[in-house]
């Protein structure tokens, strides 16, 4: 009986490990993807650009997220990052909206935006977050997109690409 307690113990132990330590790393390690804007964009007026997003589970592993290892899943941290060119000033933009979409393409939610841009960000932009929803069928899904809705304030010389860096908080799931 003391045997059958102790490896009882010893399954939970290690089931619950698994969830926590791939809630840890879900956490830790961002969805990101890479938006293009190009120079011929229309200043003041909303256009959109849209990409897969990767995170380092699907990069390591070849996988999506395992649907039993997390829940409540929450946006922490949003950011843009210009990449190409890499010293592109951020100011370009008067507003920039986040949305993520499974991957079919439905089912979009707003998760960042940025209204009040100044004229001189740099090249990396921090946006407001909206934590008040839980994403886990999204972040579920077999694939994930980002679409980034802006409205240009300048024009753009050259073609911009930018990196969306979308962070996420996850409590460990229980498997049955």
């Amino acid at each position: 009986m003391k045997q059958a307690i102790t490896a009882f113990l010893a399954v939970s132990i290690l089931l619950t490990g698994c969830a926590t330590v791939q809630s840890i790393v879900r956490s830790s390690f961002p969805y990101t993807a890479t938006l293009i804007i190009p120079s011929s964009s229309n200043v003041n007026s909303t256009l959109s650009a849209r990409s897969s997003a990767t995170s380092f589970d699907q990069i390591f592993t070849g996988k999506t997220t395992n649907n039993e290892n997390i829940k409540e899943v929450r946006i922490t941290s949003a950011k843009i990052i210009a990449s190409s060119p890499a010293n592109q000033n951020l100011g370009v933009f008067r507003s920039v909206k986040v949305f993520i979409s499974m991957g079919d393409g439905s089912s979009e939610v707003l998760v960042a935006n940025r209204t009040d841009i100044s004229s001189n960000p740099g090249n990396s932009l921090v946006l407001d977050i909206d934590n008040s929803k839980f994403l886990d069928s999204y972040l579920k899904s077999s694939s994930v997109r980002i679409r980034m809705e802006y409205v240009l304030k300048d024009q753009l010389n050259v073609d911009l690409s930018v990196k969306a860096s979308l962070g996420f908080s996850a409590s460990p799931g229980t498997t049955n």
